[in-house]
Parts: structure tokens; C-alpha cells; sequence
């Protein structure tokens, strides 16, 4: 369906004014696989004629990369098939010769005998063609739509992480799984197109034999009817998609309805009318709409038909001329009906075929293009060796700019960044939201590497940009503040931190209990094997400290050289904080590296370094004594450290009780002591 932008007046018109409230016009998706909505209705004969080989070659790579031998089985069994009608029809004209012939009804009956046997087996070999053909298809398309599948994700799951936040080849991935699916029901139209062009070319092989006058008799019957079958086919498309719009928005108004995210709104502010209401405009829009369509195809159809039917008069009549004239025998004519019907009913099926096999084809396109895509921007499997054991990763001078989009020049996320994380300590990163502390990690994480010439991250002599990519991602365990919630078991959830390795259940416990999710655990039915996930049987959902601690367990199971944690507490209540804390210090005590990252200054006052992030740069780096020190740095961390204390501070007069004695404002004690208190 045409775009309102597009100035169609009479497509615009088929927007109902509730859609142009609610949403601003027509409700189209902005996905991949939505970009080739409208190119079947650009399409025409001689186009998908001109492109059919490149279609059907692109169907049969695929299904030879699946199944060599039932590609084989399918082309063979095709090929047979024609030949076999073919035999058919040429037989059947000796049938017609001999019954028309001179000579009593039992002579000529059995002077058409043995050609009859020759149509019989020809049918029957037709059949039992078909069959293998038919079996051999129902082989290939589940092995091409695994094929292709494993191909694309293969390579999907190995790109830069940049490729994944790119939101072009984000359109490109979702057309891909579309383009998987497209690939396995290509190769059915790939096999019936073939069917419809040889069975065509059998009966215009047919044709020319019997008389080379018959050949254009098929064009003349058959072009009208292919033209019918794409105009009309093409009628349909529109209507789906005419509908589909509306649906789409009907649809989308019954889920507000019913969700429950927002059921306390549609109730307390009476919601529900105002969406009823809108849902029947959009609805009457859509019969209205529906009605239009059929009633213009009803006239394509009519049109059609006439056309076909002239056609199929002048073939009559000719073939009626070349009868009365002597210059066709009666058995020929007959056979040339029958050949001309079968024709033209390939044809139907051919255009059919085509178009459908046309817009599978872009999907395809499509996926082709992403695996070309992928592999270019793979990350690389090769590089130099990390030293057995790092002393630091070092940040000289990094500048880190995420892509921008359209016309939009970006700025860099991260500026000239130097700074260091020492092996076997505490580091924290803290800073105001947007000042690239999350930027930071994923180019400590090998994530993304620096901008070219941007500087370099370099673990103790070797650059990260040269490194070998898996050795940096095996040092690491990130635990980051949107970290996965996986629809999977308890056990998963945990053991996947080291997915190449068999679950040790007993390293799950250990790991769960010094994250403090085994509590919760120990409560569930069914423990470990308990399903994370609403919705499904037996599926139970976790709140969002639980999954936290499930997150920092998955993190401890993992065993890195450096654990990462990005604002690891943020679901926790207090107690629960503390203690993630607490345990952090004791992971730093046994030799841990522990990044953290964290809103709350006063956690990070035990860190052996801390770095103040401001505006994608540095703003400085101590210790908790150093940063505090009114004599030394900018002051970012101690004003910041300040006003929450202070906070801290002002709250707790109110939460102590009577017998706990006066309590000491805050300009009476430790803003550190008291924000450490609390």
C-alpha cells in the first residue's frame, strides 16, 4: 500500500482521521523485512520474465548448499515430467489419428491401442515423477531453511559489537530471518516454476511438430490469461496490504486494552471508550476500503476474462480455418486444443509462481547481502597473545565516537582518556549520567575498540585493537546494569557465564549463595530447574533484585580475571546493598580486579583508585583520601560525595528513635561516616 507521503489521494483517503490522531498517519512498520512492501506492484511480465533465471539459480544454490541429491531428485523428476507430457500429447495424437481414421470402430480401436498404452504410461510416469518431486521438495525446504538459518546467525553472533548498535544493519538483520524463511518456501515455487516452464515448453514443443502455424496460436491464448493472472494477483496484494494497515492498528489497540501495563490507566482515567471508539472508525475504514478493492478487481477480472475469451475465439477460429482450408487434419487440431489448454494453464501457473518467487527472492537478496555484511565486520579471530599475567590495561589518549545517523554528525562519547586499571584491586568509575562511564567498560571489555587514530588500550605491552579478541572477552565478566535476563532455568541463568563448560551445580550454589540470590532459590518449587519466564508452564517470574543477584552470580560462576559490575545494586534494598559491597571488598581481598561502576559514591570509599568521569573525559583520579582532599584535584568527586552525604545525612534524625539518644546533625559529624552509616 502507498505511502500517504507519496501524494495518492485516493490511498491517503483510505487513512481513517482515528489513525491520523492516534499515530499520525498510517501505522507501518520501520523494520527490514518492511522495505520491500510495495515492490510486487512494480513488477511486471517482461521483468519477471528477464529475472527469472537469476531467481531460480539463487533458489538452486541454496538447495544444492542443503541437499545435493534431492536437488537432483527434484530437477530430474522435473525434467522427466515434461518429457513426459510431451510423449503424452504427441501420443495422444496418434490416439486421434487412428480413431479418426477410415475402417470399422474395433480396427481402428485396435490400431490405437499401443498409442494408447504410450498415454497411459506416459500419465503414469507423470505421476510417479511427481511424487518423487513432490517428496524431495518436502526434503529440501526445512534443510534450506536450517542451512540458511545456521549460516546467517553463524555469522551474526560474531560481529563487532557496533554492527549490533548500527541500526541499518539492525533493518538489514530483521530482513535476514525473514530471508531465512523466504529461502525454504522458495525452493516449492522454484520447483512448481519449473514445473509450469517445462510443462509450456513441452506443449509449445508440441505445437511446432504437429504444425510450426500452431505456435503463435499459443501466444495468442496464453498472453491474455498470463496477463489476468498478474493483474489480478497483483489486485490481491494491494488488498492484503490495504487491510493489513488497519489490522495492524486494530490490533494494536486491542493489546492497550488488555495489557497490563496499562489496565490501572484505561480503568481510573476511563480509557477504554475513547480506544473502542477509534478501533470501529478504523474498522468501518477497512470494510469501506475492502470494498473498493474487490469491486475494482471484480472489473480487472471481467476485463480479463473478455480478453481471454476473444483470444480464445481467434484461436478457435483459426485452427477452424486451417481445418476447412485442408491445411490441418482433424486428429491435429484436436491435439493442438488440448496442448494450447495445457499451455495456458502453465502460464497461469508460471505468472503465479513468479511473482511469488520475485518477492521471496528480495527477502533472500536480503539475507545474502547481511552474511556479506557480517563478514565483513566480523571480529577478528586472530592477534597477538595477552601476556599469561597482566599487570594493567592501560587507556592512552582514547577517543571513542558512536556512529551517528542520517545527516547527523556525532561527537565523541569518550575524549582523550587516559587513565589506568591496575590488576588485582578495586577501580571505580563514577560520574553523572552521559559521561561515558558505560563507554568506558565495553572498550575495557574489547567491545569496541577506539576510533582511528583515537588512541589505544593497551594490556601491559600489546594493543587491544591487535590482540587476539577472544583472550580479552575471557578475562572479562560483565555484569552490567541491562545485563540478560534469559528465558531459561535457574541453573542457566548462572552456568551460562561459562556456557562452553557442563553446569557444576555445585559451583552454581556457591555462586548464588555469595550473590545472595540462593535464598530466593532455596524457595522456589522446583530450585535450580525453575523456569524464568511468565507466560510459560510452570514459568515463574523473578523481581528485579532477584535477577540482580542472579546477574552477579552469573558473573562469579564466569571466574574472570577482571569482573565488571555497572551499577550492580540499583534494584537491591539497602541491606541487600551492603552486603554486595561487603562481598565485593572480600572478592578484592582474595586478589580479585573488580571494576565498579556506581551512582552511590559512598560504595566506593574502600575502591584502591578511583577515576571521576565528566563529559567523556577524565575530570580526575585517586584514592577516596586523595579525591577528598580540598588540596588536591578539581573537586568534582568530593562536591558530588558532599551533596549526597548531606542528603544522607539529613534523613537519619528522622529514622532514629527516641531511645537512641540525640542525634548529631549533619554538621556535627563525618559527612563519610554518616553517608557510610547509612
Amino acid at each position: 500500500m502507498s505511502r500517504e507521503t507519496d501524494g495518492d489521494p485516493e490511498q491517503a483517503a483510505a487513512v481513517s482521521d482515528s489513525e491520523r490522531l492516534l499515530f499520525g498517519g498510517e501505522l507501518a512498520y520501520d523494520v527490514g523485512w518492511d522495505q520491500h512492501e510495495g515492490a510486487w506492484l512494480k513488477l511486471g511480465l517482461w521483468t519477471m520474465a528477464k529475472g527469472l533465471p537469476r531467481m531460480v539459480g539463487t533458489g538452486l544454490r541454496l538447495a544444492h548448499l542443503a541437499d545435493a541429491r534431492a536437488l537432483r531428485v527434484v530437477l530430474g523428476a522435473e525434467v522427466g515430467r515434461g518429457i513426459a507430457q510431451a510423449v503424452g500429447l504427441v501420443a495422444v495424437n496418434a490416439v486421434l489419428g487412428h480413431i479418426l481414421a477410415g475402417g470399422g470402430t474395433n480396427e481402428r480401436l485396435t490400431s490405437a491401442f499401443p498409442a494408447l498404452v504410450v498415454v497411459a504410461v506416459a500419465a503414469l510416469v507423470g505421476s510417479l515423477l511427481r511424487s518423487a518431486s513432490t517428496a524431495a521438495t518436502g526434503e529440501l525446504e526445512p534443510k534450506v531453511q536450517r542451512v540458511a538459518t545456521e549460516q546467517y546467525l553463524g555469522l551474526v553472533h560474531r560481529v563487532e559489537l557496533a554492527a549490533i548498535e548500527d541500526d541499518e544493519f539492525h533493518r538489514l538483520l530483521d530482513a535476514a530471518r525473514y530471508g531465512a524463511d523466504s529461502a525454504r518456501r522458495m525452493i516449492r515455487y522454484c520447483t512448481n516454476t519449473l514445473n509450469s516452464g517445462i510443462s509450456l515448453v513441452a506443449a509449445a514443443g508440441v505445437l511446432t511438430v504437429l504444425h510450426i502455424g500452431l505456435l503463435p496460436l499459443l501466444v495468442l491464448m496464453t498472453l491474455p490469461s498470463g496477463w489476468r493472472s498478474l493483474t489480478i494477483s497483483r489486485q490481491r496484494y494491494l488488498s492484503f496490504h490495504a487491510f493489513v494497515q488497519h489490522a495492524r492498528a486494530g490490533h494494536l489497540l486491542g493489546q492497550l486494552l488488555t495489557q497490563r501495563e496499562a489496565a490501572a490507566e484505561v480503568r481510573v482515567h476511563e480509557v477504554g471508550p475513547f480506544l473502542l471508539g477509534h478501533f470501529r472508525e478504523m474498522a468501518e475504514t477497512s470494510e469501506r476500503e475492502q470494498t473498493r478493492l474487490a469491486r475494482s478487481a471484480a472489473k480487472i477480472g471481467l476485463i480479463a476474462d473478455g480478453a481471454s475469451g476473444l483470444a480464445t475465439l481467434l484461436t478457435y477460429g483459426a485452427l477452424g480455418l486451417l481445418l476447412w482450408s485442408g491445411r490441418m487434419d482433424l486428429a491435429v487440431a484436436g491435439t493442438a486444443v488440448l496442448a494450447i489448454r495445457t499451455g495456458s494453464s502453465s502460464l497461469d501457473g508460471l505468472v503465479l509462481q513468479m511473482a511469488d518467487l520475485h518477492q521471496e527472492s528480495l527477502f533472500v537478496a536480503d539475507f545474502e547481502r547481511l552474511c556479506t555484511e557480517a563478514k565483513a565486520r566480523a571480529i577478528p579471530e586472530t592477534g597477538e597473545a595477552l601476556p599469561e599475567e597482566v599487570r594493567e590495561v592501560r587507556f592512552e589518549k582514547v577517543t571513542f565516537t558512536y556512529p551517528g545517523s542520517g545527516d547527523e554528525t556525532p561527537k565523541p562519547t569518550l575524549r582523550e582518556v587516559s587513565l589506568t586499571f591496575p590488576m588485582g584491586k578495586v577501580i571505580a568509575v563514577v560520574g553523572a549520567n552521559g559521561s561515558g562511564k558505560s563507554t568506558l567498560v565495553k572498550l575495557l571489555a574489547g567491545l569496541h575498540m577506539p576510533d582511528e587514530g583515537g588512541g589505544t588500550v593497551w594490556w601491559d605491552d600489546v594493543d587491544a585493537s591487535k590482540a587476539e579478541r577472544r583472550q580479552i572477552f575471557a578475562r572479562i565478566a560483565l555484569m552490567s546494569q541491562s545485563f540478560f535476563r534469559w528465558p531459561f532455568t535457574v541453573r542457566v541463568n548462572v552456568g551460562i557465564g561459562r556456557p562452553t563448560e557442563p553446569i557444576d551445580d555445585r559451583a552454581v550454589r556457591a555462586a548464588a549463595e555469595f550473590s545472595g540470590a540462593w535464598k530466593f532459590i532455596s524457595e522456589l518449587r522446583r530450585g535450580l530447574g525453575t523456569l524464568l519466564g511468565r507466560g510459560y508452564k510452570g514459568g515463574q517470574e523473578a523481581s528485579g533484585g532477584e535477577w540482580q543477584m542472579l546477574g552477579i552470580a552469573r558473573a562469579l560462576y564466569r571466574r574472570p580475571g577482571i569482573l565488571v559490575v555497572d551499577e550492580p545494586t540499583s534494584a537491591l534494598d539497602a541491606v541487600a546493598e551492603q552486603r554486595v559491597f561487603d562481598q565485593i571488598r572480600a572478592l578484592a581481598a582474595a586478589g580479585q580486579t573488580v571494576v565498579l561502576i556506581t551512582h552511590r559514591l559512598h560504595s566506593v570509599r574502600h575502591a584502591d583508585v578511583i577515576h571521576v568521569m565528566k563529559d567523556g573525559q577524565v575530570a580526575e583520579s585517586g584514592t577516596f583520601t586523595e579525591l577528598m582532599d580540598e588540596s588536591i584535584g578539581t573537586g568534582e568527586f568530593r562536591d558530588a560525595y558532599l551533596v549526597q552525604a548531606a542528603a544522607f545525612a539529613d534523613s537519619v534524625p528522622a529514622q532514629r528513635s527516641p531511645a537512641a539518644g540525640p542525634a548529631a546533625g549533619p554538621a556535627a559529624e563525618d559527612p563519610a561516616e554518616g553517608a557510610r552509616r547509612t
